[in-house]
This record gives C-alpha cells, sequence and structure tokens, in this order.
C-alpha cells in the first residue's frame, strides 16, 4: 500500500516533507529582549564584579588626583584577604555615619594596619608593631602623632596618601571588612596617565610642557576625599 501526503505539509522537489516556516517574533519584542539583557549583564558586572570610580579630592595625591577615573575591581576579596599598600574603596563606616548622617558617597584610601597589628603615627614615620615602614608614595611625611592602637579583628586601618590632608582613620576609626566595595586596579583616564595602579606613583616629567586637557568621559560615582 503506498502512503498518503498530509496535504497540511509542504513537500521541497524530492517529495520529501519539509517543516512549516515559523512565524518570526515581533522586532520589538526583540529589540526590547537585548536591552533588558544588556541592562541586566551591566548591572550585575557593576554589582558584582567592577565598576568605575573618579577621585573629587587631594587626599590620596601623588598617587591619585583630581578627576582620575579608576576601575574598582570586586571579586579578589571574596577569596583572599586585603594587603597592604591595597587602595581600597569602602562605604562609610557606622562613625562617619555618625559624624555626618548625610554621608553617602564611598571613600578611597590605602590599606596599612592590618587585624591585629599595632599601629603608631610618630616622628614623620608609620609603625607597625614597632618597626617603620617605607612609604615612597606619600606626598609628605605625617606631621601628627597617633596611637599605638591595635587594629581590631577583620577591620583594617587606612590612610590616606596626602597623610595631612587626608580624612582617614586616624581621624574616624578602622573599616570593618564588610564595608569594602573593592580594589582600586587601573587607571583609565586621563589618557596620559592611564595604567596600573601600584604603590609607586608613575610622576609626569616636570620638565615637559603640560598637556592640554582633554574632554573627560562621562561624570562616575565618587569616592569622598
Amino acid at each position: 500500500m503506498s502512503s498518503q501526503s498530509n496535504p497540511n505539509v509542504p513537500e521541497n522537489p524530492s517529495g520529501q516533507p519539509v517543516a512549516a516556516p515559523q512565524p518570526s517574533e515581533n522586532p520589538w519584542v526583540e529589540a526590547i529582549k537585548t536591552i533588558g539583557l544588556s541592562v541586566f549583564l551591566a548591572l550585575g558586572i557593576r554589582t558584582f564584579v567592577a565598576e568605575a570610580r573618579y577621585i573629587p579630592s587631594e587626599s590620596m595625591l601623588p598617587t591619585l588626583e583630581i578627576n582620575d577615573r579608576l576601575i574598582v575591581e570586586k571579586v579578589s576579596y571574596h577569596f583572599q584577604k586585603p594587603n597592604r599598600g591595597d587602595i581600597i574603596v569602602f562605604q562609610p563606616t557606622d562613625q562617619l555615619k555618625q559624624q555626618n548622617p548625610s554621608l553617602k558617597d564611598a571613600f578611597i584610601k590605602r590599606v596599612i594596619g592590618l587585624p591585629g597589628e599595632t599601629v603608631e603615627v610618630m616622628n614623620e614615620r608609620v609603625y607597625i608593631n614597632n618597626e617603620p615602614i617605607s612609604e615612597s608614595y606619600i606626598e609628605s611625611p605625617p606631621d601628627y602623632q597617633w596611637g599605638p592602637e591595635v587594629v581590631p579583628p577583620d577591620a583594617y586601618l587606612v590612610l590616606g596618601d596626602n597623610r595631612n590632608n587626608s580624612y582617614d582613620s586616624h581621624f574616624w576609626g578602622y573599616v570593618p571588612k564588610q564595608n569594602i566595595i573593592g580594589r582600586a586596579v587601573v587607571r583609565f583616564w586621563p589618557p596620559a596617565r592611564v595604567g596600573e595602579i601600584s604603590p609607586d606613583p608613575a610622576y609626569q616629567d616636570q620638565t615637559q610642557p603640560p598637556t592640554p586637557p582633554a574632554a573627560a568621559p562621562p561624570a562616575q560615582p565618587q569616592t569622598q576625599p
């Protein structure tokens, strides 16, 4: 007995049935899906992986200058603890909020004292467990005395590189680990100083003529002094 073809299924020239074409999706629906996915990925990256920040003050001179744009990565501290010398971005501590209830912007400072260490600032030097540390990155030696104090567990003492013009731990205490947003790793603006952020600032040659200012990229979330 010969088989009968289904009249509802089209055949190709060879006589074999082929699937009916599927209706294409509305282009507006496709566009909305694409935009939604892009927004989801962007928010996910900013929340969990990395984000851009800019510097509004001179508290981290000479390492970071006003209007520097940075990339802050948020992954590494899930697997390791902050190290001395790391430049971190963090949410205001409880003590900072008590001093200024309207404070919302994040801060950026350098990690100096680790949990359990005894820190003291005297004779224009920082001492960790009674030993002075080498700091090639500061603007000028600190002109104040502080400590000695023991850094609490799961907290960090942070100072600005511009020691005498920085609102930092020697004013308001320690940064709990849970307040840390991430670590500053790359400067992407201005073009003349693009590169990795390291403990040793890349000073510009003062003998060269100044470079005309370039147009800045769109504003990013700022950090506090």
